[in-house]
């Protein structure tokens, strides 16, 4: 049953992790270092007993760890006298006698339900590795190149979509604006077609306006999250060797932003004429958190059915719930009520009374169509730093390279900006108003490409046959794939917003 169900061991040495050092197969490539290391063998033996050999490095002779690593996994059979006990002398292993291992050496086959017993080898070796420097091997990457590649290949998607972008507002828009302010008569104002006539109509609310502004509000409370982490790591502030640090720096970065969600969805439900503004901040508190928080209890539910030591602690979910509860509601309703309390929003241009009747649109500017094709160059942007995050969160790799991260993540923000902001141009010359959810989902809809990535990698680079693993995957990479819905889609909208009412802004409206 170990050898099937993938169990994996991490142990902790004087804060250095266990790592196994596995060798690329092309030639030149640096050793890259697994975290912890597999129990069992799946392959051509029915069982196998396991002896552990670990190394460990030192500065000098001061007995410091540097590196605890698992070289070598070999087949000893034991055999003890007597009644086994923690002090029962195991005759097959002589404390004294320094074992050679070979690669010749084969695992030995054990009958089903046998005792199997698991023993481990310890040898010192002299280290140049200084101390201050001891993280240095952990972090070692052996993918620089592809990183470079990733970066180079994201600015490539970001350069073609600024040139689409300048183009517009630099020779279309202007001349456009231009020529229309000319117009002396409003009849020949009437004869113009495209974005200029909607001037009445584009910052009519939208349908579902209440749930626009909280999920505005929440992508806020998540963009300041993920920006103040990312420059916290990039300045070196979170150290691999604080142990669940990035995480909590995450969960309290959170709480403490539910200030700005408030606030945000407020200004935006006001500036859509909305009055009760403790309902839509209660929306806020809850929605988001609530759904992640009930498919986390699921899944730690299953866990513990497991009997696993990964399940969370009730005395952790407890933490989680009064983080939720104590700090983060409170927060969200004192920057729900300083946003209410702000001067509405103005629009450039007054709205017109009676709706305008959208025209029959082309199969490309079909909405479902628009959307799906907005998503991609956001993915495409961060489809390759996605697969480092997944090794390393999937397969016990290390990933501290928050540098590459930082970079990824603006070209994001510039990507989902810049793709809104065309796509957007594009509706509104097809003379369609209804922008507000369109300029959310469209880059929103990346979230979509995430998750099917996510299941496309758990078969092609995972090998998880237990049922609730699997269930564990794709329920922890459906939470991911929602926040990053959230995420994007806030941005897409505030790039949408801050380019309509620059446009209409320009125009002169009589």
């Amino acid at each position: 049953m170990v050898r099937n169900q993938g169990y994996h061991i991490k142990r902790i040495l004087d804060n250095l992790p266990l790592v196994v050092p596995i060798q690329r197969l092309d030639q030149g490539s640096p050793v890259v270092y697994q975290h912890g290391f597999h129990v069992g063998l799946k392959g051509q033996y029915a069982g196998v007993i396991y002896q552990l050999c670990l190394f460990i490095y030192i500065e000098g002779w001061l007995f410091m760890p540097i590196m605890l690593d698992c070289f070598w996994c070999f087949s000893v059979k034991h055999e003890y006298e007597g009644n086994w006990s923690e002090t029962t002398r195991i005759t097959t292993c002589d404390p004294h006698a320094k074992r050679t291992v070979t690669s010749s050496e084969s695992p030995q086959e054990v009958e089903d339900k046998k005792e199997i017993i698991f023993t481990y080898d310890v040898e010192f070796q002299e280290s140049d590795v200084k101390w201050a420097s001891r993280w240095d091997t952990y972090l070692l990457m052996a993918d620089d190149q592809i990183h470079w590649f990733s970066i180079v290949n994201s600015l490539m998607i970001v350069l073609f979509l600024s040139g689409m972008v300048a183009m517009i507002m630099l020779r279309t828009l202007y001349r456009d604006i231009s020529k229309y302010n000319q117009l002396e008569t409003q009849e020949e104002a009437q004869e113009e077609t495209g974005w200029k006539l909607l001037h009445g109509d584009v910052f009519r609310p939208p349908t579902n306006s209440d749930l626009l502004c909280v999920y505005v509000g929440t992508g806020v409370q998540f963009f300041g999250m993920i920006l103040v982490t990312m420059i916290f790591a990039v300045l070196g502030f979170l150290s691999p060797s604080n142990r669940g640090g990035l995480m909590t720096a995450l969960l309290l970065l959170w709480v403490f932003m539910g200030l700005f969600a408030g606030y945000a969805s407020a200004r935006l439900y006001k500036m859509f004429k909305g009055s009760e503004w403790k309902k839509i901040t209660l929306r806020t508190a809850f929605m988001f958190p609530g759904a992640a928080f009930a498919i986390f209890f699921i899944l730690n539910a299953l866990i513990w059915g497991e009997k696993s030591s990964g399940a969370v602690p009730f005395g952790t979910m407890f933490a989680l719930v009064f983080l939720w509860f104590g700090i983060s509601v409170p927060l969200v309703f004192v920057g729900g009520y300083v946003g209410f309390k702000k001067p509405a929003i103005e629009d450039p241009v007054k709205t017109n009374k009676i709706p305008r009747q959208i025209p029959e649109q082309a199969w490309y500017m079909n909405p479902i169509f628009s959307i799906l094709i907005g998503g991609i160059l956001p993915f495409g942007a961060v489809f390759i730093e996605l697969f480092f995050i997944l090794t390393s969160i999937w397969l016990h790799q290390f990933y501290y390279i928050f540098g590459f991260l930082f970079i990824v993540f603006v070209i994001l923000i510039v990507t989902c900006a810049e793709i809104t902001i065309v796509l957007c141009y594009f509706q509104l010359c097809s003379e369609d108003y209804q922008w507000w959810w369109r300029s959310y989902l469209t880059s929103g809809s990346s979230a979509l490409y995430l998750f099917l990535y996510a299941a496309f990698y758990f078969f092609t680079k995972l090998e998880i046959t237990k049922p609730v693993s699997g269930i564990l995957y794709f329920g922890y990479m459906l939470i991911a794939s929602y926040s990053f819905f959230v995420l994007t889609g806030t941005i897409g909208f505030y790039a949408c917003f801050w380019f309509t009412r620059l446009i209409y802004s320009s125009v002169k409206i009589d």
